[in-house]
């Protein structure tokens, strides 16, 4: 069985590739958090200092108190990713 994991979505509204990430996870019955960057600048500060970007979406999954984070678009980077945090 999986060990729990925490997942956390970086979006801003009106972010398609955003409400893809999160109906991806949603399907995928997999709980997550959101840190919504609109009208936060701030926020896109800190996802530049840990991440060395600024845009979103940003996908960080957590298990055994290693984080990774997913800031490349697109589903295939996350489901590689969920995938190697499920081994």
């Amino acid at each position: 069985m999986a060990q729990h994991i925490s997942v956390v979505v970086w979006s801003k509204e009106g972010c398609s590739y955003c409400n893809e990430v999160k109906e991806y996870l949603s399907e995928q019955n997999i709980a997550y958090k959101t840190v919504d960057v609109t009208n936060h600048d701030e926020y896109r500060d800190i996802l530049d200092v840990k991440y060395g970007v600024r845009h979103v979406p940003v996908v960080e999954i957590g298990k055994n108190n290693v984080y990774e984070g997913i800031t490349e678009v697109g589903l295939e980077h996350l489901k590689a990713a969920l995938e190697s945090v499920h081994v």
